[in-house]
């Protein structure tokens, strides 16, 4: 179990935003967390990939090299 304060206007436009979807805050609260921890795992994995690369090439070079530019 957690327990969150928030501010009245954040509480409120929570309470908004679960009536319009006919939802709970419970609920509206767990999606976001859910997409916030993915959206975290899919930055740390475009990290590491970044970090694994030796170079990079401009857009225009890498073009060139693929024969898209005459």
């Amino acid at each position: 179990m957690l327990a969150v304060r928030l501010d009245k206007e954040l509480e409120q436009e929570l309470d908004l935003l679960a009536k319009t979807r006919g939802s709970t805050r419970s609920a509206v609260v767990r999606e976001a967390i859910i997409q916030y921890l993915e959206d975290n795992e899919d930055i740390l994995l475009a990290k590491q990939s970044l970090s694994k690369m030796s170079s990079t090439k401009s857009l225009k070079q890498l073009r060139k090299e693929l024969g898209l530019d005459s």
